[in-house]
């Protein structure tokens, strides 16, 4: 199945474990993901917590821009059936 149109945007540390599951998740969909890691740059992370409403956690992953928060939520989503249709997919 091709790559989802949908752009897809995540925020990480190398030792969050929520982080890694968000990336198996989306990984599992066969999507590509642009990921950024903030763990060394002060204001990356600003700019993160500012674009996900002051969340400072990570991750915090955003779809078409819209933020959709972290891995809890990303899960949530596809627990009810609503990620595939956020990422582009069909059938």
């Amino acid at each position: 199945m091709p790559a989802a149109s949908a752009r897809i945007e995540i925020y990480t540390t190398p030792w969050c474990p929520y982080c890694l599951a968000a990336k198996r998740l989306l990984t599992a969909k066969g999507v590509l993901f642009e990921e950024t890691d903030v763990s060394g740059d002060p204001a990356l992370r600003r700019a993160m917590t500012e674009r996900a409403g002051g969340r400072t956690s990570v991750p915090q992953i955003f779809i078409d821009g819209a933020h959709v928060g972290g891995s809890d939520d990303i899960h949530a989503l596809d627990d009810a059936g609503k990620l595939d249709l956020m990422l582009g997919r069909t059938g």
